[in-house]
C-alpha cells in the first residue's frame, strides 16, 4: 500500500513537471507571438506620429523617424530572439537535462542576434546596396562567432550523446582528472592537485576521450 502510494507520487510529480515544461514552452511561444504584434502596432503608431500627427502642430521630425524605427527593431528584435530561444529551450527540457537545452538556447540566440543585425544592417541602406551590406556583415558576424559556435555545437553534441558525466576519471585532451562540469563552451576537469581545468568542447570532440575506471 505504501509502495503504491509512493508510485502513485513519484508519477503525478513527473506529470506535473512534464506539464510545467509543456506550459513554459507555450507561454515563451505566446510571448513571441505578442512581441511581433506589439512591434508593428508601435511601428505603426511611430509612422503615424512622425509622419503625420506632429505634421499637424509644425513639428516636423521626419527626418529622425529612421533612427527611432531601428532603435525599436533592435529592442523588439532582442526580445523575439530571446523568446525563440527560450521556446527551444523548453522543448528540449521536455526530454534533455537542463545543461543541453540550455545549450541549445545559446546556439539559437547566437544565430538570432546574428541575423538581427544584418538584416537591420541590409535594412539602413535599402535597395542592393542593402542587401550586400547585409551578407557583407552576416559574413563578418559568422567568422567572428565561428569560435564561439562551434564550442557550442560541440558542448551540444557532448551534452545529447554522452560519453561521460560529471564525476567520471578521464583523460580529455592530454589532460587527466575527474570530470567536474560539462557546459556549452568548456568541459571543466579537476586534476589530482585540485587545478580546474577547462577544455575546450571543440578539442574533446575532435580528439580522443579516454574513460578510466572508477577507484
Amino acid at each position: 500500500m505504501v509502495i503504491n502510494l509512493c508510485a502513485s507520487s513519484s508519477s503525478k510529480k513527473e506529470q506535473l513537471d512534464k506539464a510545467e515544461i509543456a506550459g513554459n514552452a507555450a507561454k515563451a511561444m505566446i510571448k513571441v507571438v505578442l512581441y511581433i504584434v506589439l512591434y508593428v502596432a508601435v511601428a505603426a503608431v511611430i509612422q503615424w506620429l512622425f509622419t503625420s500627427f506632429m505634421l499637424q502642430f509644425g513639428i516636423n521630425i521626419v527626418d529622425y523617424i529612421g533612427y527611432v524605427q531601428i532603435l525599436l527593431a533592435i529592442a523588439f528584435g532582442y526580445l523575439i530572439v530571446s523568446g525563440v530561444a527560450s521556446f527551444f529551450y523548453w522543448s528540449m527540457r521536455a526530454k534533455y537535462e537542463h545543461a543541453t537545452a540550455a545549450a541549445v538556447r545559446n546556439v539559437v540566440k547566437i544565430i538570432g542576434i546574428g541575423a538581427l543585425v544584418a538584416a537591420i544592417a541590409g535594412g539602413v541602406a535599402g535597395g542592393a546596396a542593402g542587401v550586400a551590406l547585409g551578407g557583407f556583415i552576416g559574413i563578418v558576424i559568422g567568422f567572428a562567432s565561428q569560435q564561439v559556435l562551434g564550442q557550442a555545437v560541440a558542448g551540444l553534441f557532448l551534452l545529447i550523446s554522452r560519453p561521460y558525466k560529471i564525476g567520471d576519471p578521464v583523460v580529455l585532451a592530454g589532460e587527466d582528472g575527474v570530470v567536474d562540469d560539462v557546459a556549452t563552451l568548456f568541459t571543466v576537469v579537476v586534476k589530482s592537485d585540485g587545478t580546474r581545468v577547462l577544455i575546450p568542447n571543440t578539442s574533446i570532440l575532435g580528439g580522443k576521450i579516454y574513460l578510466k575506471p572508477k577507484s
